[in-house]
């Protein structure tokens, strides 16, 4: 790992806006040590973003290797490309594992053929014949756990047993040599050592508390059963949480575990601490046991000659133990002087520091409340982040890579500038909990971003987007003014917090295919559709044109009056709605929730500006992102359905879907590239199919 200290902004740093030109009352941005923008008036001057000074804040003591270097988040523009990778990474893998099963077939071994056409071949062990004795043949134990120990009259008598069991003069020769030895005064002595010690180690010992809040677990999760599992099994459990008897038995676990979890820092063998006079100073002596695998989990600064914990990380042997606390200051650790040193000193001596550490601190001046049990938020990541890249991050050991699209589980926000999370799927590999942007520092520096942005070339954003506006009238759909946007410059995006939903069995999600022209999308769709129409449909539109006569109002269409079909419109009923040949026609959230409650599952192929509507609504959509594959392969596709597009056709269709994945991916469920038409379409089937197997995560607002 480089040993360097961190490189970020010194306390008088300042990146500075003039959104008025000059003059007085201009706003001033500035950010302090912990990284929080804050606004003020100040002087006149010109608009400007200092580049940050490089400085040394903060220092994980102990960080591991394999923390500092995390894997970074691949860049957005090769999502395609990764999504395209890992595709054929399950292909060969489903190869490979085929292959193996033949391998490691057991009845194509010969060896094994041998031996089970000659049963009998080598000689039989008399040794391992049953031997009455206490625990069975030489003493042990029946069972597999601690074996019995033996004294040394067993021992001997075992083995002058074993001896009179054996009928070649050699095996013989071999157990008296083994009886000499036993019989040697050392190596009673050495046998007796081994006993005590034996028995010493497999002293049972009381099983010490996982929680002391097993009581509320319960009640948070009895209402998730009842809601998201209809089986027998799972009510039947709730009722078991639920009932009296069980809620007093929590109840009086959560006490005496309570008490047991109180104590256990006050154990010889656990952490410990006591205040004493040190130097004039009332300090306090801190202990803590440091395994090899288990980072120290805390952060140090210099002030002036003083080296002061900053942060305590979740997930380390300081959070574990509860003894180290941010602000105390470090004057010794096992009897090594740290007053004077700098972070990067500090880092070495810990680095191969293990066992028991004995701290000798100045405790933090300011007390603070004692701990509350925070609980685990889980949030969705509406932005790539890379610490690396990021000069305000406090500690960039500490700094958690992530891609848009990640499920982070946030479990302390007591710093609200900068949160301690993990990565889904990541808390078995990632020892310490990693440092990510806050919500709300992260929209500070995001509109003050754009601030500057705006203010660099106001007239030619202002042109360039009208050009764009301008440039081709849409014909066959035009959407309202309100959604008419690619997206809402005004957002800032983040995080959106997230809960796990299982689909009930009689409410399927609608799938929303999402994806730009000639992408095959509708053909799979209408693949769906066709193969198993007793599954999926088709929600019916809504139209103002006349019927047909072949035409069945409420089957092929519903067929209303334009004013009807304004009010609806304008009441927000629609998913999506436009007009052709001087006719409208919508999608409503009526008409899809009425195919939802016959059992079916809806399939929609929808244009990217309907997305938020769709999703604010009560259906609970799984959106799924068509992807175009390369340029040549999709010049294949399409060659396929006898269509012969341009090169620049071409590129169009994959800026396209580059723009939505940009615009929109925080929306995405899931992506498939559509390399081939069979492959997508089992990929599809199988994304649906997982819908009924495993919970997946949506907006917590959708279960409240």
């Amino acid at each position: 790992m480089q040993r360097s200290a961190l490189l970020v902004l010194p306390p008088d740093s300042h990146l500075q806006t003039d959104t008025h030109g000059g003059g007085p009352g201009v706003r001033m941005m500035t950010t302090h040590m912990n990284g929080h923008l804050t606004e003020s008036d100040g002087g006149g001057g010109e608009s400007n973003m200092e580049e940050p000074q490089q400085w040394t804040r903060e220092r994980a003591v102990d960080c591991p290797g394999d923390l500092g270097a995390r894997t970074l988040p691949v860049r957005r523009s090769a999502q395609l490309e990764r999504i395209r990778q890992h595709q054929e990474d399950l292909r060969r893998r489903r190869e490979e594992d085929g292959r193996n099963r033949q391998e490691l077939d057991l009845n194509a071994s010969i060896r094994l053929k041998k031996l089970s056409q000659n049963p009998k071949v080598g000689i039989d062990n008399p040794t391992f014949d049953p031997i009455e004795g206490p625990g069975g043949p030489l003493g042990l134990s029946p069972n597999l756990g601690a074996p019995t120990l033996l004294e040394l009259e067993d021992l001997l008598m075992s083995l002058k047993q074993m001896q009179h069991c054996l009928s070649d003069a050699q095996s013989q020769e071999d157990v008296e040599l083994v009886l000499q030895l036993v019989q040697k005064t050392d190596f009673q002595k050495a046998f007796n050592i081994h006993n005590a010690v034996a028995q010493h180690m497999n002293r049972p010992s009381p099983p010490f508390p996982h929680t002391d809040h097993a009581q509320s677990l319960a009640q948070e999760v009895s209402p998730d059963l009842k809601s998201v599992c209809q089986l027998k099994e799972g009510l039947e459990l709730n009722s078991l949480l639920s009932s009296p008897h069980v809620q007093a038995v929590l109840l009086a676990h959560d006490g005496v575990a309570e008490q047991e979890m109180q104590l256990e820092p006050l154990t010889p063998d656990g952490p410990s601490e006591t205040l004493t006079q040190w130097g004039g100073e009332t300090v306090k002596i801190v202990r803590i046991e440091k395994a090899r695998d288990i980072p120290l989990g805390a952060t140090v600064r210099n002030d002036m000659d003083s080296v002061i914990i900053s942060r305590i990380v979740k997930g380390g042997a300081a959070e574990r133990s509860g003894l180290l606390h941010e602000g105390d200051e470090i004057l010794e650790i096992n009897g090594v002087e740290i007053r004077g040193k700098d972070v990067n000193e500090v880092f070495d001596i810990l680095a191969d520091m293990h066992g028991n550490l004995t701290f000798v601190l100045i405790p933090s001046p300011q007390t603070k409340p004692p701990p509350v049990k925070e609980t685990v938020v889980h949030v969705k990541a509406h932005f790539d982040y890379d610490p690396s890249d990021d000069p305000y991050v406090p500690c960039r050991e500490l700094g958690l890579s992530f891609q848009k699209g990640d499920i982070l589980h946030i479990i302390s926000q007591d710093d609200p500038n900068w949160w301690q999370a993990y990565r889904d799927g990541d808390e078995d590999n990632q020892p310490l909990a990693g440092l990510v942007p806050g919500k709300s520092f992260q929209q500070q520096r995001e509109a003050m971003k754009q601030t500057i942005e705006e203010d660099k070339e106001p007239e030619k954003s202002g042109k360039l987007w009208c050009a764009k506006k301008n440039k081709k009238k849409r014909k066959k759909l035009l959407f309202n003014g309100k959604q008419n946007d690619d997206y809402d410059n005004e957002e800032i995006l983040t995080y959106e917090e997230m809960a796990l939903y299982h689909q009930p069995a009689n409410r399927k999600r609608p799938i929303a295919l999402i994806g730009p022209p000639n992408c095959g999308q509708n053909e799979l769709r209408q693949r769906l559709l066709s193969s198993e129409p007793d599954r999926f449909g088709g929600a019916v539109p809504h139209t103002t044109r006349n019927r047909r006569d072949v035409e069945v109002n409420g089957r092929d269409y519903h067929f209303v009056s334009r004013q009807a079909f304004d009010m609806d419109a304008a009441a927000g009923k629609f998913i999506e709605s436009g007009e052709f040949e001087k006719n409208l026609y919508g999608t409503s959230t009526d008409s899809v929730r009425q195919l939802i409650n016959t059992g079916k599952i809806c399939l929609l192929c929808l244009h990217t500006q309907s997305l938020k509507t769709l999703r604010s609504s009560d259906l609970k959509p799984y959106i799924i992102f068509i992807a175009p594959p390369s340029q040549e392969r999709l010049r294949a596709l399409l060659a396929k359905e006898s269509k012969n597009p341009k090169p620049e056709e071409l590129r169009d269709i994959i800026e396209k879907a580059r723009e939505m994945e940009q615009n929109f991916g925080h929306l995405f469920d899931a992506a498939i590239v559509n390399t081939d038409q069979d492959k997508a379409y089992q990929e599809l089937l199988r994304l649906i199919n997982k819908l009924d197997t495993e919970p997946q995560w949506v907006p917590s607002s959708w279960l409240r």
